[in-house]
């Protein structure tokens, strides 16, 4: 509906003689002033000499009944237009949503496309990082958004199992005389050789020693270390994913790129590449970035280089990408500048060809660091961990069966909301009580309202009664002012890379359910209006439960 009152306002604009000019159509904060908003009288003004309210007032009669649907228009403050759809609008809205059902709120936008997006990407040999946590959150939020675009999506992870991170484990693994086939283990292993790395320098070079032996896979016993940390990490990581939703089509490994990276460096020099002082680096500057190294002075290839590798797998696998997204923490936001002015020239990428790069934030307590038995550092599987303990006392307030599918679920959307409901590459507050409460602003808040929506349609149903929008009640609920807007906030989220948008829409929308389900008789059979109601809980609960997918929370039920 947007676009057709863009397009009516544009083609009055050109019969009334007017220039064209950039205006902006939106949702009034206040419903009592209209559905849609415009502001292009007041961009007009100063360029025909006029009060934006006389532009106003020339523009209402141009689109008078011209626009379906829309019952009225009005001039507000300084010279906004208001729009107000008609009842037969929500009514046929309603219909929409339901005919549609998992379909309801996509579109076709990136119908077109191939797009790889890599994220996770965890450091191997020790405990899942929270930022690595967080960087699923919102990559598979992003994927599912480019999904529900129309575009066919692969999804990639590049865990890093090589390298002074692993490295240091492998050391510190060594001095403890521990167990590499248990996480916590390896977590503590990794503490103590970037303590020593940090502190000792016996210790230090000690570790590049290992580095160095690990890459040429020279020492057996190192290998073998290796190998085993590598799996452990592995075998816990693909059980997290598998908790929060995400499948991947593609693991590469740091390991598998390093030795790609390192040929293509090498192939590049005087090309792409250039050597300064025993390394190999790419010379930003020449593109306004700043200068980066590829290969280090040992000869060894840098996280450039090896990404220039995984670059190189990704595209074997998926030759017909039409766009590549990495999304990583936002202090890597000038690193993949130069990374991807590199991979252009190397590759010789054209530019219809899109490289993006999404930042995320970094994740703080409301209350400190969250106590955890298993060790003094909060990491990803620790606050997952704790969320689920959480969830299973407020789950077994209401449930005996399925606890713990359920305990998982909410569990999951506590988390996920929590940092979804802020701006991708903003810093995350993080309240665990906030998270888990069945009230207000919370993932489990959401599951809740459609098990309600659920609860009562199955009511109706007993009741012999059936959804339908043949009758509908003279003025629209206001739920329906809202539920017609999901399509919308999808496609801007998308645009603008922003799941929290579909967080605060799906919330206002739940907690306007709530309302209207306090108000009014749902599943009355004396209620001539009951289909109706009927068809708009429906509606509702389509709309949560696919704007629920978008974020990767499940939608229970029975709660």
């Amino acid at each position: 509906m947007k676009d057709v009152i863009f397009e009516a306002v544009t083609q009055a604009l050109v019969e009334l003689g007017l220039p064209a000019v950039d205006f902006v159509i939106d949702h009034p904060a206040d419903l009592d002033h209209g559905d849609y908003a415009c502001n292009v009288a007041m961009v007009l003004a100063k360029q025909v000499g006029q009060a934006p309210k006389t532009v106003a007032e020339q523009l209402l009669l141009a689109l008078a009944d011209k626009i379906e649907y829309v019952d009225r228009l009005e001039i507000a403050g300084p010279g906004f237009i208001n729009f107000y759809l008609g009842r037969d609008f929500f009514a046929s809205e309603i219909n929409r949503a339901n005919e549609l059902k998992e379909g309801w709120g996509g579109n076709d936008s990136l119908a077109e496309e191939v797009v790889l997006i890599e994220y996770t990407s965890p450091n191997l040999f020790k405990p899942l990082h929270i930022g690595n946590l967080v960087g699923n959150i919102i990559g598979e939020s992003l994927t599912r958004l480019f999904e529900f675009g129309g575009a066919e999506v692969k999804r990639v992870n590049y865990p890093s199992d090589i390298g002074l991170t692993v490295a240091k484990g492998v050391w510190g693994l060594k001095k403890i005389s521990g167990d590499a086939t248990d996480i916590l283990v390896l977590g503590e292993a990794y503490r103590v050789g970037n303590e020593a790395y940090d502190n000792d320098e016996i210790a230090k070079e000690e570790i590049v020693s290992i580095n160095q032996a690990l890459y040429s896979r020279s020492d057996d016993y190192l290998n073998l270390l290796r190998d085993k940390g590598v799996l452990t990490s592995k075998i816990k990581l693909d059980k997290i994913c598998a908790q929060l939703g995400t499948i991947f089509n593609a693991a590469i490994f740091e390991s598998e790129a390093a030795p790609k990276g390192l040929s293509l460096v090498k192939e590049n020099i005087g090309r792409v590449f250039e050597e300064s002082d025993g390394a190999v680096v790419y010379s930003g500057e020449k593109v306004g970035l700043h200068t980066r190294v590829f290969i280090n002075s040992k000869g060894l290839p840098t996280y450039e280089a090896k990404d220039l590798g995984n670059f190189q797998i990704k595209q074997t696998i998926f030759p017909d990408w039409t766009k590549s997204v990495i999304v990583t923490a936002n202090e890597q936001n000038e690193y993949f500048k130069v990374l991807f002015a590199a991979l252009r020239e190397v590759f010789e990428i054209p530019l219809d060809k899109k490289l993006e790069h999404i930042g995320t934030g970094f994740l703080t307590l409301t209350t400190g660091k969250m106590s955890s038995r298993k060790g003094n550092v909060l990491t990803g599987e620790s606050l997952l961990e704790e969320m689920e303990e959480e969830a299973r006392v407020k789950a077994a307030e209401t449930r005996t069966d399925n606890l713990d599918e359920l305990t998982e679920q909410v569990a999951v959307a506590a988390l996920k909301y929590q940092i979804l409901r802020q701006a991708s590459g903003t810093n995350i507050i993080f309240d665990k009580e906030q998270a888990l409460s069945f009230e207000g602003d919370s993932g489990p808040y959401l599951q809740y309202t459609h098990a309600r929506i659920v609860s009562v349609l199955k009511k109706a149903e007993a009741a012999g009664l059936v959804g339908s929008i043949k009758l509908a009640p003279e003025i629209p609920y206001e739920i329906e002012r809202l539920i017609y807007q999901f399509p919308e906030v999808v496609a801007k989220a998308l645009a603008e890379r922003a799941p929290h948008k579909v967080v605060g829409f799906i919330t206002e929308l739940a907690s306007a359910f709530n309302t209207f389900y306090a108000a009014e008789k749902i599943a009355d059979p004396t209620d001539i209006y009951a289909p109706y109601k009927i068809a708009v809980a429906m509606a509702v609960k389509n709309t949560l439960k696919n704007g629920l997918w978008v974020l990767g929370i499940k939608a229970p039920e029975q709660m």
